[in-house]
């Protein structure tokens, strides 16, 4: 399974998740869209809606 969170500002998000305890993933292949680990591993993605 793999989430996609629609955000309407993905740096505020990026925070937000990385403050939450993901990380950010090495690859990112666009720019309307970041790629991160939850703690576990898991990927998802924040998405601009």
């Amino acid at each position: 399974m793999h989430l996609d969170v629609v955000v309407d500002d993905l740096d505020a998000a990026e925070a937000s998740v990385l403050g939450l305890g993901a990380s950010r993933h090495d690859h990112q292949p666009g720019t309307t869209f970041r790629v991160f680990l939850d703690p576990a591993g898991h990927p998802f993605c924040l998405c601009l809606s």
